[in-house]
């Protein structure tokens, strides 16, 4: 049989080519930290995002994802990020609202969204990614794009088909914006631990919750004693951010940029189809004497526009807080969710 060899030079310049091939096939290798628990179900699906990073990159681009508290708390990613001991993270910007309070507002205008869809088109289109970075480069951060576990269920004991229906109702609300725009719908919200609301529906302490998902209020067992759940949802419907730290971003060529952002928005649509998917499942399993309730888009409307009077007395907090919700505003008034 005939042996080939390669000359020396020829066989340099293969391996030359191989060691570049080798260089340029993983330029960046990355951790990001997660808000949410490896078990969590956001978590694990956060797992797909690290494969379209790759995908997205053509493999120059390696994120590995943390659990929450891998590395410094909830609260602490944002300075860990900007100091380089972590490269990025994945959270909810309202995590960060005492540093400045638009955080809180941009991550969760309670009222202003009732699909995926609507939140994730402001960030993209109607200038939700420009506040975003705004407010995160200062703090040496970049905000490459937005994803959300889902618009929020509501549980309740007693039919609700509109606003008029919350009136003296007692629920249970987290405080703060969730809390204030109940009260302002006429609602008689209280603070509870998530922990204590099946017990707090089933002996009667309150009537409905603002708590989680379709599925998961399903899978909890709440349906069971509070058979008259709102869905789709109209009230929460967090953002969650996918920073990164501005200098590494900054050092980035625009085609893996470019890939990022792609890979943060295919994941954004991959999340809102997998909990879609778990609700209407859910929806398909109910038990008898389960009455779901979706309210009209004039409802919707109205419980939003109660909740922009607390919108803008949260706008009163800074400078960037008045710029979020006049450029929300805007939006919602030019997509006809909300009269002008």
């Amino acid at each position: 049989m005939k042996k080939f060899s390669l000359s020396l030079p020829l066989a340099a310049g293969v391996m030359a080519a191989v060691l570049a091939s080798a260089a340029t096939a993983q330029e960046y290798s990355l951790r990001f930290q997660s808000s949410d628990p490896a078990g969590n179900a956001n978590f694990i699906y956060a797992q797909e995002w690290t494969k379209l990073v790759e995908e997205k990159t053509d493999g120059r681009v390696v994120v590995e994802l943390l659990p929450v508290e891998t590395i410094v708390a909830h609260n602490e990613t944002q300075d860990a990020v900007a100091a380089g001991i972590i490269d990025g993270h994945l959270t909810d910007t309202s995590y960060f609202s005492g540093r400045e309070p638009a955080f809180g507002l941009i991550a969760n205008p309670v009222g202003a969204w009732s699909a995926p869809e609507q939140m994730l088109d402001f960030v993209r289109n109607g200038g939700g990614k420009e506040l975003m970075n705004e407010m995160l480069e200062p703090y040496g951060l970049h905000f490459i794009g937005a994803t959300t576990p889902g618009l929020e269920a509501f549980v309740s004991k007693v039919p609700l088909d509109g606003v008029d229906d919350l009136a003296g109702l007692k629920m249970r609300a987290p405080e703060g914006m969730v809390q204030k725009v109940f009260a302002a719908a006429g609602a008689a919200p209280v603070n509870l631990p998530g922990s204590e609301v099946f017990t707090s529906l089933d002996k009667g302490v309150i009537d409905a919750a603002d708590y989680s998902t379709f599925a998961t209020n399903q899978s909890q067992g709440l349906h069971d004693i509070a058979k008259h759940p709102v869905q789709p949802g109209f009230h929460s419907l967090p953002l969650i951010e996918i920073s990164i730290n501005k200098g590494i971003w900054d050092s980035m060529p625009e085609d893996i940029q470019a890939g990022l952002e792609e890979s943060v928005d295919a994941y954004a649509e991959y999340q809102v189809a997998q909990i879609r998917a778990s609700d209407e499942e859910a929806l398909a399993n109910l038990d008898e004497g389960i009455t779901v309730h979706d309210w009209s888009d004039e409802e919707r409307a109205k419980f939003r526009t109660i909740a922009r009077s607390q919108w803008e007395e949260a706008a009163a907090a800074s400078p960037a807080s008045q710029k979020v919700y006049d450029t929300l505003v805007a939006y919602l008034e030019e997509k006809g969710l909300m009269s002008e």
